[in-house]
């Protein structure tokens, strides 16, 4: 039960991709069939379902790399022992309280403002983004952290 607790992100990620590439693979076959149909309007949506598998896969692929520089980095910032206490106040459904993690995020902030070229800040900026509920922002930082740590290796 323990194991399954620790690695249930991962287990609904291998589920979502594995029905990705089952839908993928079925676009692929529908677009294979409609290309091998004589009528010209068919081709046509053939070819537009051999784009969907690619974009799929693409997508699948940047997401999965993503995730997993994000876990190196979590790992690595864990052992130097850099991560942020995770001590902010929570919902009964156990949410961050918005409030409590916007009042702490100026310090993130100020914090890659002193030093903009260290992916640990940009790591830590992320988590507070995250907390505060800005996703789209969480993720901008934490590519940056990715490409920061790339280029610092």
């Amino acid at each position: 039960m323990e194991w399954l607790k620790a690695h249930r992100t991962k287990l609904w990620v291998a589920g979502v991709a594995l029905l990705l590439v089952f839908y993928l693979v079925l676009t692929f076959n529908r677009a294979i069939l409609l290309l091998a149909d004589p009528q010209l309007v068919a081709k046509a949506i053939g070819v537009g379902y051999l784009v969907l598998p690619i974009i799929g896969a693409w997508a699948l692929v940047r997401e999965i790399m993503f995730g997993a520089g994000l876990e190196r980095l979590g790992r690595e910032l864990a052992a130097e022992g850099g991560l942020p206490e995770d001590n902010l106040p929570r919902t009964p459904g156990g949410r961050i309280v918005r409030a409590a993690a916007d009042a702490e995020f100026p310090a993130f902030q100020a914090d890659v403002e002193a030093t903009p070229s260290d992916w640990r800040t940009w790591y830590r900026l992320g988590l507070a983004y995250d907390a505060s509920g800005d996703r789209k922002r969480a993720r901008a930082a934490m590519r940056r952290a990715i490409a920061l740590h790339r280029s610092a290796g």
